[in-house]
């Protein structure tokens, strides 16, 4: 007999058993589960179970539920799109990036993209949706897989793979198409039960369901975030210019020594458009705080500097305010539901002493400015004074800078706002993309062990509070700013990975951030690793591993 606990309560069976008839007789035939975990290792349904075990199912209300259901979705949508056309009309598929809970994909071909093109491959999904295939996985050398990515003209797997040292390789099969994914599987395609294809903006937003929402919905709402959607093209053009579209070709780059200029052109983009949006400030004589906001490890302090050194060059005499240094008294701090302190809430913070000063500043007055001690928990007063002459600009850095509760009192033609994440242009490969959130927190492990003596583990453990804190406080915003900026370097996942794969490898077994670890280290080793000797000193790159000029 084979013994099984979910939920707590027990499940018997005569012999091997696969995960989705556990599934099925613990919460219905009908269920929305998509993956299973056991002692922290992650089980797609299809397996079977072949000693006593407790299962936690996952679906889409979990991180690696909701990533299954969105790579089962994508391989459908690519599938069906080579299904009703030809390698003429359609020769690539490209899933670029997110916006919201839409992912933009672009088509490559001769086939017009419009509402007829989007309702016949809808036509078809919800074909293949109904018939319930079975995705399937199977394991061949990887030789054999390059082959046949060379034989389907798939070139952007033929160049990643052609840097794998694994003997072995996990291909997945729906119908008779053939694909590689990095990542889990759904069981079948009738799970995918929510999802919508929309036209817009020369290509298809394929939009999955809206975060804390189950499957029962068969139409996902999506809402356009154009700033947003703008600087990702933006981004992906640079990506185009310097000819480095996915990991392989970065790492073709790496193999023939060419990391050299393509680190300057990277830098020198961001360096271009640093001194646009200082211009661009520079014409508004009205302004006087300039207010950053992004989310975590963004790169938020190093941007800071760099924009006020492009400020100085036009004329201005910036001043560097953080956000934090108003924080409240450590004991008034309000807390989270868990009773720990909720630093990130704007309740954390004396608003009305900030818009004080800040009103006093913009009226001619000399202000005592305050330093928060981190370590007591108070907010002091050390000497420090400012007064703005004619030339002389605030540049405000924290959080909640483009949420106008904060700066309720300044008047909006006197604010000039920045919002700043590091939006992910490359991707692995043309339908593998690499999610803006696991580059942040790459950077922040980095850091955090750098200048905070934090564990990977420990940083892992609270990724999903900050998650929640940045959803509430800066995501809500990111619209209202006057202008954005990406800070990823396209090259900078190659310089990480020798800092952050010590710190990966260090998670234990019996840890619950034991699966997130296994998958981040997998992820790294598409990755060839470029030395950190040639990254510029002002690079924002050097907020994280160290060794910048502004004593990060």
């Amino acid at each position: 007999m084979i013994n099984v606990k979910v939920n707590g309560k027990n499940y018997s069976y005569e012999k091997a058993v696969k995960y989705d008839k556990i599934a099925a007789d613990a919460f219905g035939a009908d269920n929305e589960m998509l993956l299973a975990k056991v002692d922290g290792k992650l089980y797609e349904l299809w397996k079977t179970v072949k000693e006593d075990c407790e299962i936690e199912f996952l679906d889409i209300g979990t991180k690696d539920g909701r990533m299954t259901y969105e790579r089962g979705l994508i391989f459908l949508f690519i599938k069906s799109v080579h299904d009703e056309y030809n390698h003429d009309e359609v020769n690539r598929v490209y899933c670029d990036f997110s916006i919201g809970n839409g992912l933009y994909c672009e088509i490559s071909g001769n086939a017009e993209v419009n509402a007829e093109f989007v309702d016949k491959i809808k036509s078809r999904m919800d074909e293949l949706i109904s018939k319930n295939i079975l995705f399937e996985k199977h394991t061949i050398t990887t030789k054999d897989a390059i082959e046949r990515f060379k034989e389907n003209g798939l070139s952007d797997k033929e160049h990643l793979f052609k840097y794998r040292r694994v003997s072995e390789t996990n291909i997945y099969e729906l119908g008779n198409y053939t694909d590689y994914y990095y990542g889990y599987m759904p069981p079948r395609t009738g799970i995918i039960k929510s999802y919508d294809l929309i036209p817009y903006e020369g290509g298809i937003m394929l939009v999955l369901p809206e975060k804390g929402k189950g499957l029962s919905i068969s139409k996902p709402s999506w809402t356009p975030s154009e700033k947003l959607f703008k600087t990702m093209l933006l981004s992906n053009e640079w990506g185009r210019q310097m000819e480095v579209d996915n990991v392989g070709e970065l790492n073709d780059m790496i193999s023939r020594g060419n990391t050299g200029d393509l680190i300057l052109v990277a830098e020198a983009l961001q360096e271009r458009r640093i001194g646009a949006i200082a211009e661009m400030i520079a014409a508004k004589p009205d302004v006087k705080f300039v207010m950053i906001a992004g989310p975590s490890s963004s790169g938020k302090t190093t941007f800071s500097h760099r924009l006020s050194i492009e400020l100085m060059v036009n004329g201005l005499r910036p001043h560097p305010i953080s956000c934090d240094d108003y924080f409240l008294p450590r004991e008034l701090t309000p807390k989270d539901e868990n009773g720990d302190y909720d630093f990130e809430c704007l309740e954390a913070l004396d608003v009305e002493q900030f818009n004080k000063d800040m009103t006093d500043l913009l009226n001619g007055k000399e202000v005592p400015m305050p330093t928060y001690n981190f370590k007591t928990g108070k907010r002091e007063y050390r000497g420090n004074t400012l007064k703005l002459g004619k030339n002389d600009i605030l540049v405000i850095e924290g959080i909640h800078g483009l949420n106008d509760r904060f700066s309720y009192s300044l008047a909006k033609e006197n604010k000039f706002r920045i919002y700043i994440s590091a939006l992910t242009q490359l991707n692995i490969d043309d339908h593998n993309r690499i999610h803006t959130t696991d580059g942040r927190l790459l950077r922040r492990m980095v850091r955090d062990a750098r200048t905070r003596g934090n564990s990977a583990d420990d940083t892992l453990s609270r990724w999903a509070s900050v998650r929640r804190g940045e959803e509430k406080n800066i995501f809500t915003f990111q619209e209202s700013a006057d202008v954005m900026f990406n800070s990823a370097l396209i090259y900078e996942l190659s310089v990480l990975k020798p800092y952050a794969e010590p710190l990966l490898f260090g998670i234990e077994k019996g840890s619950p951030n034991y699966a997130e670890a296994n998958r981040l280290l997998k992820f790294l080793d598409y990755f060839l690793t470029i030395p950190a000797d040639n990254i510029p000193k002002n690079s924002l790159v050097r907020e994280f591993i160290g060794g910048g000029c502004f004593g990060l």
